[in-house]
């Protein structure tokens, strides 16, 4: 792993420690051109979900009349909470939107290389899932496929996290301390962060073995950056009593912009 030097006049989140992994630097840096791209997680202005029986095919030509050159429109499908039927809908993304105009960075914490941990994973028979509640869903939730438990332990303490399948990638929701911070130097998203788990071996997913859990890649999920995101919240054993001080913090916007004002 190379490392580079980094100047102490650079600004504080833009690459934020004097000495880090290159491939640390660059992942921060596509972090925030990725988040204020045309359809980044900044330029959601509208989820519009669809009544029953009506798909998003059909009413995509309508929707699609009168838009800004700066608006494009993709489709989602998802499982309704009560009835469990299928449902289709329309996002909005505006590469000129309000939230991008006003971004300004995304705050982290200098780079640790003690929160890389390697860790275990134990896969189960199946498809078992696990019910994880959505930010959106009014405390109701949503059974998503856990293939495995990924365990490790640190300053004495036994973790056994849950990590589900998105899209064939593990996705960890964890939460910790800093989300309850007030510090404006150490809080992070209320809600949680998002890390994928990387594996350290030559298994395949869904195999045993080990993985990495590089905790400075943590970040902020969608809905830090837009209230249209239906996010899912960090289960009870994802959960860590004290801080995780490694990763992205908080989304910063310019003027007193705040997402949850629009």
């Amino acid at each position: 792993m190379t490392s580079i030097p980094v100047s102490v006049d650079a600004p504080a989140d833009a690459v934020p420690s004097a000495v880090v992994p290159a491939e640390y630097a660059d992942w921060r840096a596509s972090r925030l051109s990725a988040v204020a791209s045309a359809t980044g997680n900044l330029s959601l202005v509208e989820t519009r979900w669809l009544p029953a029986g009506v798909t998003a095919a059909d009413a995509l030509p309508a929707a699609l009349e009168g838009l800004a050159d700066t608006v494009t429109v993709t489709t989602l499908k998802r499982r309704n909470l009560d009835t469990g039927e299928p449902e289709e809908g329309l996002r909005f993304w505006d590469a000129a939107s309000p939230a991008i105009r006003a971004f300004d960075t995304i705050t982290a914490f200098d780079y640790d290389p003690d929160w890389v941990i390697e860790a275990t994973f134990t896969p189960v028979a199946g498809d078992r899932t696990i019910p994880f509640e959505h930010i959106r869903d009014n405390g109701g939730s949503r059974e998503l496929v856990v293939p495995g438990d990924i365990h490790f332990s640190r300053d004495g303490v036994d973790y056994s996290l849950s990590a589900f399948d998105d899209d064939g990638t593990l996705l960890l929701v964890f939460g910790d301390a800093t989300n309850r911070s007030t510090d404006p130097a150490t809080r992070t998203y209320s809600s949680g962060r998002f890390l994928f788990v990387q594996r350290a071996d030559d298994a395949g997913f869904g195999d045993a073995g080990t993985v990495t859990l590089d905790f400075n890649r943590a970040f902020v999920p969608p809905c830090g950056f837009s209230v249209q995101y239906n996010c899912p919240l960090p289960p009870a054993q994802n959960r860590f009593a004290g801080n995780v001080a490694a990763g992205e913090r908080e989304a910063v916007f310019s003027d007193g912009f705040d997402i949850y004002a629009l």
